[in-house]
């Protein structure tokens, strides 16, 4: 490995963020949300460092089959469900379950013929308004896939719009709503992703869906990953390739716009939106050298950065954090305007994956 940029992956966080869960939600099973990569971090990796998670949630079918030829035993789940009927002889052969949110699906598992019935997660649109079968059809919907010779047990979802703001009424309308639809009807309800896990302790239910707090990102708004007791499993580390001297008035980066105000050491980092760091990170974003935070100055480039090292004593070949272990991934993504999950899944595939 030549060139310094690497993602450290260190499992041990990633266990102790499942236990986080446990501990948060010690009555509910767990469902974990591995989708798109693991969020960036490696599916298969994730999947076997959480072999105590109780299933596994991909979004397509190409992924779970990735996940089950892994080796991966437990229960994985098609949250998006299937896109045709073809599918379902792959949803057989690999013993999947489903999400059903739309009366097409009710209508392929209607005319299938499988020689075992399948586990499906009836989908209800509370709020989210995204997938899901509406509230008031949500038991004409359940009486077709209890009549169905495909479907053996039946279990219901949701989803929740606006957990991760502890005050936003909506959450608690959702519960209400989800549980009036389904009064009466016996199944294994699931409604809590990662916020509604940590602020929203009466959606537990049967299953909890934890995703971005598994990382070690906080879910919630106002709340850091650290106080919610949870630890950074991904850190982008790279290292100083340059120390420059520049003069006052000299300009750093493309567009000439960052300039020098007095003479001064300018750092350049291998690492730019090339491997996926953000290339609208504002100037001021902080980076790690050495463990001392200081300022990314100039634009992103592809494969490069400028950091500002007045202050500070730093030469060619000294450790840089991007994110991770001592910076958390959510402050930097504040300062490009996005949010952690899409820093995670944007490291690019040049980027060498090391388990810590």
């Amino acid at each position: 490995m030549s060139r310094p940029l690497r993602a450290e992956i260190r499992l041990s966080s990633l266990r102790h963020n499942l236990q986080r869960v446990r501990a948060a939600a010690p009555h509910s099973q767990i469902m974990t949300a591995i989708k798109a990569n693991a969020y960036g971090h490696g599916m298969a990796r994730v999947a076997h460092a959480l072999h105590e998670a109780d299933a596994f949630a991909v979004a397509s079918i190409e992924e779970a089959i990735h996940l089950c030829e892994s080796g991966i035993s437990r229960p994985v789940v098609l949250l998006e469900g299937i896109f045709s009927a073809e599918e379902l002889v792959l949803v057989q052969a690999y013993g999947l379950q489903l999400a059903v949110h739309c009366v097409e699906q009710v209508e392929w598992l209607e005319s299938a013929n499988v020689p075992k019935p399948l586990v499906v997660w009836l989908k209800i649109d509370t709020g989210m308004h995204r997938l899901g079968i509406a509230p008031q059809q949500a038991r004409a919907m359940y009486e077709r896939l209890h009549d169905c010779t495909a479907v053996g047990e039946i279990r219901f979802m949701t989803h929740f719009a606006c957990a991760d703001d502890p005050d936003n009424p909506l959450t608690a309308r959702q519960q209400q709503q989800f549980a009036d639809c389904l009064d009466g009807v016996a199944g294994q309800r699931s409604l809590a992703n990662s916020a509604g896990i940590l602020a929203h302790a009466g959606s537990h239910a049967d299953w909890v869906r934890p995703g971005i707090m598994l990382y070690g990102a906080s879910p919630l708004q106002g709340e850091t990953a650290a106080g919610l007791g949870l630890q950074p499993v991904m850190t982008l580390k790279s290292r100083l390739i340059a120390v420059r001297q520049l003069s006052q008035g000299d300009s750093v980066g493309y567009g000439a716009q960052w300039v020098c105000p007095e003479a001064m050491p300018v750092g350049v980092v291998a690492g730019g939106y090339g491997d996926g760091y953000p290339r609208h990170a504002k100037e001021g974003t902080p980076v790690l050298v050495n463990g001392q935070r200081v300022p990314l100055i100039g634009r992103v480039s592809m494969d490069m950065i400028t950091v500002d090292l007045r202050g500070m004593h730093a030469s060619a070949g000294d450790e840089v954090v991007l994110w991770g272990q001592g910076l958390p991934a959510e402050e930097v993504a504040a300062s490009a305007g996005t949010i952690a999950y899409e820093l995670f899944c944007h490291v690019t595939a040049r980027v060498p994956f090391v388990e810590v």
